[in-house]
């Protein structure tokens, strides 16, 4: 009994192996790889990681999903916005202070329209994506009763969800090595979330009303911002519109 177990064990492992091989296809003659594992080559620059899994389940179609995200650290090209000396010395206070991470989920489909197909040739791709952005050491300096210049940290999570429309083209580089062009995918929804900070002293009544005009002067178009001062906390909550634009160039190995 112990070995038809191992018997069927062995069965079932060498099945997904022979399932998962290169085929070929009856009516072209050519070698076929319906998996496609990638990284985003751009995005290394900026320390942005993205990586996505594709399987083809058809000549035509293949389904998708890929997952980016960004470990905290200073926000992207930092030293070039640095020294471009436009900057106020609040700005480049806020600039040297702020840490961002970032990460995102994106299932889509792919319908390829050329002649080769499984994975290969211009593709359309409807796509969903959900997006988690994170920032810490964003400073609210605010004055205090007795005069002196105070600061109150604030950080928090913007939560997005969005569906989008990608155009693509992907090419198998020799049998093993694939390359996937993300021309451009414009996606659209709706994002919430919320910045917070607190106070290591209670705040007067003044101090939270000088908190809450300078909460207040934050003006972002098109999204609806909600504020909260107490005398131990501040925050601020955004909801409105999310959008974004998809892009990027991915090598990878087809198997």
């Amino acid at each position: 009994m112990k070995n038809q177990f191992y018997l069927i064990i062995m069965i079932s492992i060498l099945c997904v192996v022979m399932t998962s091989q290169a085929q070929v296809d009856k009516d072209t003659r050519i070698d076929i790889r319906k998996n496609y594992a990638k990284i985003n080559l751009p995005g290394l620059a900026i320390r942005n990681y993205g990586l996505q899994y594709e399987r083809a389940v058809s000549k035509r179609v293949s389904f998708a999903v890929g997952y980016r995200f960004m470990p905290t650290g200073p926000i992207p090209f930092k030293s070039a916005i640095l020294k471009s000396g436009n900057n106020t010395p609040e700005a480049e206070k806020a600039i040297n202070s702020i840490k961002l991470s970032n990460m995102a989920i994106t299932p889509e489909v792919r319908f390829y329209m050329g002649k080769k197909g499984y994975g290969r040739g211009f593709y359309i791709a409807p796509f969903y994506r959900y997006g988690n952005f994170n920032a810490t050491g964003i400073e609210l300096e605010y004055q205090a009763t007795g005069g002196s210049a105070e600061t109150m940290t604030l950080s928090g999570d913007i939560k997005g969800n969005s569906f989008g429309l990608m155009f693509g083209a992907q090419w198998a580089l020799g049998k093993n090595i694939c390359l996937d062009w993300f021309i451009i995918g414009p996606h659209y929804g709706s994002g919430s979330g919320t910045l917070k900070g607190t106070s290591s002293m209670a705040l007067s009544q003044g101090e939270q009303d000088e908190i809450l005009t300078t909460l207040r002067d934050i003006d972002i178009p098109l999204v609806k911002e909600t504020y909260t001062v107490t005398a131990n906390s501040a925050s601020i909550s955004f909801k409105g519109p999310w959008a974004g634009i998809r892009a990027g160039l991915s090598l990878g190995i087809r198997f």
